[in-house]
């Protein structure tokens, strides 16, 4: 095996780009198989794709050996996700006799009913399905049985769950002796925007009215990509309510740690979890409950973890849940120590690094 990869991105994601932290968590944990993984972009963004991918050529030279792994989402390809282009980047490695490695972040087309929407999911479906048969290797986050487009039993499909961005996220594990007598406090991790954010506001809202009846004081922590937009939707529909509502935006990795590791529970209201939910995983592996809905992707071995599942669109289903998490100290323990033993053995950093160890040493020089 090549002890030497390069993980290569598109298009910068911004506020903050989770697939480049993904690489490079993935590439420290890499060090101690002895494989150094360079993260390097395809600046078509910036400077248009012929300068790119002349540049990229230019840069093949000084890698030989390499394992590329072609970091996939569709807008990191297209401003529109309409992906077709991936493929030159594919077509190019290959050309030129590198071993590729596709790691689909988002394996999933995106939705729609019109027009407009039917014509970008059919590019995505056929780049996809392309890019599979082109490449050495794809690695998929979630299992490919629970992909249509995916011929069955594809020989060159492995399955890796994501790991959570963050340092050393076990340091949450240990609870202070204050926990006992705080206010129960709830964290919410990455929320979506416009009308989709509207929809997930609301329904924390309404959750967060049902356990305080019932329970009295709550605290919700938001924090994460789009928690500002959450702010006023929220206070609004809990003003004169016994909700502390914080809002924390964007937080540094460390401090991210920190306030999870003082929360009793996460409540994941950004569609179902699967393992390609960093966020969701973010509080799996802070060794928390997690209260989330249950849809297509969600299998093993998020159902491993301590994640307690309401059915899809099902009103006020998260609030009954995580008032039980809340007021059974029994209850939460163990969901909390489920999701330690599933951040141990399958979506640390480590574990996630053995497992790319094990398939790129298997694939033929």
């Amino acid at each position: 095996m090549s002890e030497y990869c390069v993980a290569l991105l598109g298009r910068r994601d911004e506020p903050t780009d989770a697939v480049e932290e993904y690489c490079c968590f993935l590439g420290a944990a890499l060090q101690e198989h002895g494989i150094h993984l360079e993260v390097d972009r395809v600046t078509w963004a910036e400077t248009g794709w012929r300068t790119a991918l002349r540049e990229l050529a230019s840069k093949m030279g000084r890698r030989p050996g390499a394992w590329f792994l072609l970091q996939y989402t569709a807008l990191a390809w297209s401003r529109r996700g309409f992906s077709w282009r991936f493929l030159g980047v594919v077509r190019l490695l290959k050309r030129s006799g590198a071993r590729c490695a596709i790691v689909f972040h988002d394996a999933v087309s995106y939705s729609g009913s019109r027009l407009i929407d039917r014509i970008r999911r059919a590019v995505q479906l056929f780049t996809m399905r392309k890019a599979m048969r082109l490449a050495d290797l794809s690695v998929l986050t979630v299992p490919p049985e629970k992909l249509s487009w995916i011929a069955a039993r594809e020989q060159k499909a492995v399955f890796i769950p994501v790991g959570a961005n963050l340092p050393s996220p076990e340091r949450a594990w240990v609870k202070t002796g204050t926990q006992s007598t705080k206010v129960p406090a709830v964290a919410v991790f990455s929320l979506s925007e416009g009308d989709v954010g509207e929809r997930e506001a609301q329904a924390i809202a309404e959750t967060a009215l049902y356990v305080t009846e019932k329970l009295g004081t709550l605290r919700l922590l938001i924090l994460g990509r789009n928690s500002a937009l959450a702010q006023k939707p929220l206070q609004e529909r809990l003003f004169g309510k016994p909700v502390e509502v914080d809002v924390r935006g964007i937080l540094p990795a460390d401090q991210i740690v920190r306030e999870l590791g003082l929360c009793d529970a996460m409540l994941f209201v950004r569609g179902p979890i699967s393992s390609r939910r960093g966020s969701a995983i973010a509080g799996i592996a802070c060794g928390l409950p997690v209260i989330a809905s249950k849809g297509w992707e969600t299998s093993e071995p998020i159902t491993l973890a301590g994640v307690v599942l309401v059915p899809p669109n099902a009103k006020g289903a998260f609030g009954p849940e995580l008032l039980r998490v809340l007021v059974d100290r029994e209850y939460r323990d163990a969901l909390a120590e489920r999701s330690r033993r599933a951040q141990s053995d399958f979506f640390s950093w480590s574990s996630i690094a053995a497992k790319y160890a094990e398939v790129l040493g298997k694939r033929p020089g």
